[in-house]
């Protein structure tokens, strides 16, 4: 999956988008495939258990491109997080925003988009995710 670059020294706002950055945070963090595993949903929860890396093929639906992409990210943006109750448990703010990109298939979005759909003021998200640690891999991202 191609992720948006990212940027270096631009202090965000309430109006930058962020998104996964899923290779800086396989290059940043070795686990982050279990924290993936996590929000599985327990039928893949399962399918995954002991598996090592898994590849797909996924075809872009309006180009008809193929591109090999993780099986598990790939699981986790078209299936778990598209079920009912994935958005709806309690949690914390950074796994509501991590699930919220999740379910919007990782389309950046702004602190201000979020926080309607979180609950949360968009000035406290956006000091939570510029803060010093990045976390779960969401980062500032151009257009």
């Amino acid at each position: 999956m191609s992720s948006p670059q990212s940027f270096s020294m631009i202090r965000p706002t309430i109006k930058t988008p962020f998104h996964i950055d899923f290779e800086w945070w396989q290059h940043h963090d070795s686990n982050w495939r279990v924290y993936l595993n996590d929000f599985l949903c327990p039928e893949h929860q399962k399918a995954f258990e002991g598996k090592a890396e898994i590849w797909i093929d996924d075809i872009d639906p309006q180009t008809a491109e193929v591109h090999r992409v993780d099986g598990l990210q790939h699981i986790l943006m078209n299936h778990c997080a598209k079920q009912p109750d994935f958005l709806l448990r309690e949690t914390s703010l950074i796994n509501k925003i991590f699930k919220l990109l999740l379910a919007n298939g990782n389309r950046p979005m702004t602190p201000e988009e979020m926080a309607p759909l979180v609950g949360r003021p968009a000035e406290v998200i956006l000091r939570t995710l510029s803060g010093p640690q990045v976390y779960y891999g969401i980062r500032p991202c151009k257009g």
